[in-house]
């Protein structure tokens, strides 16, 4: 599998995201600037990484979602590459409209960062094939505008289509339905607000994440 990891002004889980790949699949993982307009041709998964792109000033994932990368993100997206976006990259995907909802303030207006249980919500997909449906693993959150919303339509779709991946068991940040994780409807893109890279090597004190990244590594190839 050849991953790449966007880097957008203000990222800081870049690294920390292409080390978890790099740890996993043996490969080297491309980093790829925001202002780049390419994407090479052989890349099998594009991930959105983790930290305050731009600042967070606007509103979280907004500018990023302007970046001329991301131009060409929707469209491999759209053409079927797989991309995950963790926490701040889940709330540029949002941004850029290849998930819905949206993010607000967390719940107790404070930052938090912890490690935190989610249940797996189903295992049939390319980013959960590693797990098994309904149990519990561990990823930190690390965030202040956490708290995912959508419209009561959209959680019906959500819901009715199987579309969410990970839901919280002590909901942190207050959002919407316990969700910690959604997918498109392809099921090519997912937005997963903890840091499953965070949790890979012996050195984390756990390695609940690392079966994130074997299951892309095992459906993506």
């Amino acid at each position: 599998m050849k991953a790449a990891v966007v880097v957008f002004p203000a990222s800081n889980c870049d690294r920390d995201a292409a080390t978890a790949l790099e740890y996993v699949t043996g490969n080297r993982t491309r980093m790829l600037w925001h202002k780049d307009s390419e994407i090479p041709a052989d890349i099998d998964l594009i991930v959105l990484p983790g930290g305050f792109s731009y600042g967070d000033y606007l509103r979280c994932g907004a500018m990023a979602a302007q970046s001329p990368i991301m131009r060409t993100v929707v469209e491999r997206a759209r053409a079927g590459t797989p991309v995950a976006g963790i926490c701040n990259g889940f709330q540029i995907l949002a941004e850029c409209g290849l998930l819905p909802g949206g993010f607000l303030r967390n719940a107790g207006l404070k930052f938090v960062n912890k490690p935190t249980p989610v249940r797996v919500e189903t295992s049939q997909t390319i980013f959960t094939n590693k797990f098994e449906a309904g149990e519990v693993v561990s990823f930190p959150v690390a965030n202040g505008e956490g708290n995912y919303f959508a419209d009561d339509e959209t959680l019906k779709r959500l819901e009715g289509e199987g579309r969410i991946a990970f839901r919280y068991q002590d909901n942190p940040n207050g959002s919407i339905n316990d969700i910690a994780g959604i997918l498109n409807e392809a099921g090519n893109v997912l937005g997963v607000m903890p840091h499953p890279e965070r949790h890979v090597e012996p050195i984390h004190f756990c390695q609940d994440g690392r079966r994130f990244f074997e299951s892309l590594a095992a459906a993506v190839g």
